[in-house]
């Protein structure tokens, strides 16, 4: 048995695999965002112990007896700051706060240079900055910066440890060359002393501790390096080979391809990052609200459930081209914007817009939002697999291949995701099989295949981003 353990922005994942990497049990425990300003995002490191502990002992006893590896999955770019005795210092900044935007602007061109990326505010350097500009006491006092799944590992293993994947959205890695940026870490204020040492996912990162073991009903086994949630979510696709690619649609929405070589494309906004898997890369674009939106727009218009909203939406006779156009900026925007300050926006509201129709807007804006990212990237996929906690709707799968223009493969639920894919990196230090052998793609469920030509909205969505960019600061 193998278990991987993931922590969400809106939750923590444990699931346990077999031997044949089907999912034989999983957990679910609930986590809450705090927002105490317009743009911050934040969360409690206490509170993602709390809940992985209870996500794991919700598992069935004589699983987790047998489990022999443990691999861990997380939210991206969150800062975890901890002082010399390892306590944390203030709440997690989350990968959705856009505080830090201002600092970016001292980032970004070294940025590029050393890590072919753009500097945003979702990442963990431009925190750094902030909390030295605005809370110099605890900048002081920061020993150790750790991302939000590395602190779990903390935890359960006593190591401070990260790995590459994961690494690379704090733009303090060399993500050619795989390893801590000195020139980076400088500009910041910190150096090589601060950060944990480095793993490729596949490799161990050290041992359960006995107590903790004994806590979870767990044996003391090795625990993965594993990777960031989105790293994590293509082992458990199997998106391992340059041509093979993802979408996810989870709280923010990502588009991930697969490579053998790095290819920065830092202009359009996109992701070069490492993959979880050694000499391995990846790029990605990231719209920050996906399935949030339908989360919103959904008590928005006062319907019971996300289901319910869709059924309503399918049901909408109103006629395509008479809907409102919706900006999904409610968290601001990364790919290809990378504007924090971006709002959200519904234009073109009439007496005949009900909530039916408001829902069917924010289905095609959020996916209008992903084919800005697909659009950007250095290569095109040609078809993608999709994961995630939005991808369980049949209506919005067709409007997603309309808008998008590329085939849509939806694949068996219950093995695909973060956390399946952690408990394979787990898999991958234990036993020595073969990448091939662990990372197989799971079962096409459905395929969708874009129906209709675009009808000029794809154009007029772009169009009132850049008409209202200039007013979004205002709010």
């Amino acid at each position: 048995m193998w278990l991987g353990i993931d922590l969400g922005t809106s939750g923590v994942k444990s699931v346990i695999t077999d031997s044949a990497g089907v999912v034989v049990a999983q957990h679910a425990a609930p986590l809450e965002v705090q927002r105490p300003q317009a743009l911050w995002s934040e969360q409690d490191p206490a509170t993602w112990w709390t809940a992985a502990k209870a996500s794991i002992l919700a598992l069935p006893s004589d699983l987790r007896a047998n489990v022999r590896g443990i691999g861990l999955s997380g939210q991206m770019h969150g800062a975890v700051l901890l002082n010399e005795a390892d306590e944390v210092l203030r709440p997690a900044v989350l990968w959705n706060d856009g505080r830090s935007s201002h600092h970016c602007k001292t980032l970004d061109p070294r940025a590029r240079q050393h890590t072919g990326n753009l500097a945003m505010a979702g990442f963990t350097a431009p925190k750094l900055l902030w909390v030295r500009e605005h809370e110099p006491e605890i900048f002081a006092a920061t020993k150790t910066v750790l991302l939000p799944k590395d602190y779990l590992r903390l935890i359960l293993t006593g190591e401070k440890v990260g790995e590459m994947s994961d690494a690379s959205g704090t733009l303090w890695l060399d993500i050619a060359n795989r390893c801590w940026s000195q020139d980076m870490l400088a500009i910041t204020g910190l150096d090589q002393s601060f950060m944990p040492a480095l793993v490729e996912g596949t490799q161990t990162s050290g041992n359960l501790r006995g107590a903790i073991a004994t806590e979870l009903g767990l044996p003391i086994v090795p625990v993965a390096g594993g990777a960031g949630d989105q790293a994590a979510g293509a082992i458990g696709a199997g998106v391992t080979e340059p041509g093979q690619a993802f979408l996810s649609l989870g709280t923010s929405g990502v588009v991930f391809a697969a490579s053998n070589a790095f290819e920065p494309a830092p202009a359009n906004g996109v992701h070069a990052f490492c993959h979880a898997l050694p000499n391995r890369w990846h790029t990605m674009t990231v719209m920050l609200s996906a399935a949030a939106c339908l989360d919103w727009v959904t008590k928005l218009t006062g319907y019971s459930n996300v289901g319910v909203a869709l059924e309503a939406a399918a049901n909408s006779a109103a006629a395509t081209e008479k809907l409102p156009i919706f900006l999904p900026y409610l968290s601001g925007e990364r790919t290809p914007h990378n504007d924090p300050t971006a709002k959200g926006a519904f234009i073109g509201l009439t007496h005949e817009t009900g909530p039916a129709e408001l829902v069917r807007s924010t289905l095609e804006g959020v996916a209008f939002g992903l084919r800005d990212g697909i659009d950007a990237m250095p290569n095109r996929p040609n078809e993608l697999s999709v994961i995630g906690g939005g991808s369980q709707s049949v209506y919005w799968a067709q409007i997603l291949a309309d808008a998008l223009a590329v085939p849509l493969i939806y694949r068996d639920a219950a093995d695909v995701g973060p956390a399946n894919g952690a408990a394979r990196l787990a898999r991958l230090a234990v036993t020595g099989e073969t990448i091939g052998e662990v990372c197989t793609q799971p079962a096409e469920q459905a395929r969708y295949l874009p129906q209709t030509q675009d009808n000029g909205r794809l154009e007029r969505f772009r169009s009132l981003y850049s008409a209202l960019k200039s007013s979004f600061g205002e709010f």
